[in-house]
């Protein structure tokens, strides 16, 4: 792993093509995903049926598309008992931290002759999309926790799951245990962009829903992106991403571990170190190149960081502060001495692993935060899934007599500023007929 300078020529070059990889979808993609959107809007289970037996399970039924009792009943006795002790604990973790986020409804009355307040209300169905993991081998259960947890703390009455089936047509044994856990009310076998589809505009099996979370190839990507107004969405999320700053105290087994545990992630996935220290950089690069070697999916993490990692030698900290604040990378790791005295100086960021026991890895599965994060530098204004994402806040407003008349002038003079004069007779209509008492 090749180690840049700020003051190289190259290195900003190679900073700009990271910060701007963003997330590229094709115009034939788009057009493909609309075709796929409006032949399930228009044929419903039958065109879900079809892209299904086409692309992943060939003697898919529309019986078979809703994951049955019995199936689930099967799952649970294949799983191991460590595996769902894990799964229980991760669960627990993720409650505990979700149930912080949740909002109030509230009434304020600081105005004589007024209240006003805020109704917090969840949405009446969401909808959780978990990728196939390889056809079912790579099990994403995560994501399985990650979106429907929030979604039920929120408080939303039906929370519903869509998943690619298997070739046999089946799921992950290990995606129907986690579903279950986490307190899904039904899944269904349907992936890719119609998976979506289905969920948006419902299909006579698969219930329409207000809201769709959860990470996806390019096609379920496009498919968000197009159906963004015809449901809510989480975000457009594109290739994983870590950036770690690191100074001379930091152990580069660690860095080196880190930044690969990102680009095993896809060969668009950006792993980055930035340092103020020339021998850990040096280090650094020699340990991940002996690292690679001993992955899986070593081919995937070369190509990744080959074009898209990267490690920056900087004169100081403050210097890759303002570099991370400028990349707004989706994971920033503090391998720093006294990282807490730092936090102040980050602005944008998905999240933020402080100090050397504190990898990556135990966001994604375990600590508690939401691991759906915004990547290609979207954190500048956006953050992650959270229970907020379930709910909509409505604005409550009552008016006494009293105080409709000591603001109702300048109501219609803010009207008549903007020529909204049907606005001014709405206020005027009650004064005339108070006047007329």
């Amino acid at each position: 792993m090749k180690w840049y300078h700020i003051a190289d020529k190259t290195a900003e070059k190679r900073i700009e093509e990271i910060v701007h990889r963003g997330l590229r979808i094709r115009k034939k993609d788009l057009a493909a995903v609309e075709k796929i959107l409006a032949d399930v809007k228009r044929n419903g289970d039958q065109a879900v049926l079809s892209y299904t037996r086409r692309f992943d399970a060939s003697d898919m039924t529309v019986e078979s598309i809703r994951v049955t009792p019995e199936e689930f009943k099967a799952a649970r006795n294949r799983i191991s008992p460590g595996f769902l002790k894990s799964l229980k604990t991760a669960k627990a973790q993720i409650e505990a931290f979700h149930r912080l986020q949740r909002p109030r409804s509230f009434i304020h009355a600081e105005r004589e002759g007024t209240f006003l307040g805020q109704l917090v209300r969840p949405v009446d169905r969401a909808g959780i999309y978990v990728p196939g993991g390889a056809a079912g081998k790579t099990p994403l259960v995560s994501s399985v926790l990650m979106g429907v947890i929030p979604a039920r703390i929120a408080g939303v009455p039906e929370v519903v799951m869509v998943t690619p089936p298997t070739p046999d047509g089946s799921v992950n044994p290990h995606l129907l245990a986690a579903a279950q856990t986490a307190g899904a009310d039904a899944v269904f076998k349907a992936g890719s962009a119609w998976g979506i589809a289905a969920l948006a505009y419902g299909t006579g099996t698969i219930p329409k829903v207000d809201v769709i979370v959860g990470p996806g190839n390019v096609y379920v990507t496009a498919a968000k992106k197009l159906l963004t107004g015809e449901v809510g969405i989480d975000m457009i999320a594109g290739p994983s991403e870590i950036l770690i700053l690191a100074d001379e105290s930091a152990d580069p087994e660690f860095i080196a571990a880190d930044l690969l545990s990102q680009a095993e992630h896809d060969v668009l996935a950006s792993a980055m170190l930035i340092t103020d220290s020339r021998e850990l950089a040096d280090q650094v690069s020699k340990t991940v190149e002996g690292r690679l070697n001993t992955l899986e999916r070593k081919a995937i993490a070369r190509d990744a960081l080959e074009r898209y990692g990267l490690i920056l030698v900087v004169p100081d900290l403050s210097t890759a502060f303002d570099l991370s604040n400028r990349i707004a990378p989706e994971h920033l790791e503090l391998l720093i001495e006294d990282p807490m005295a730092h936090l102040s100086r980050i602005r944008h960021a998905g999240a933020v692993f402080v100090g050397p026991y504190s990898p990556e890895p135990m966001g994604d599965y375990i600590a508690g935060p939401n691991h759906v994060l915004p990547t290609a530098g979207t954190a500048r204004f956006a953050s992650s899934l959270s229970v907020d994402h379930f709910i909509k806040k409505t604005s409550l407003i009552y008016y006494s007599r009293k105080a409709f008349l000591r603001e109702a002038k300048s109501v219609m003079k803010l009207a008549s500023i903007e020529g909204l004069s049907a606005h001014c007779q709405s206020v005027a209509a009650r004064l005339k007929n108070l006047k007329n008492r």
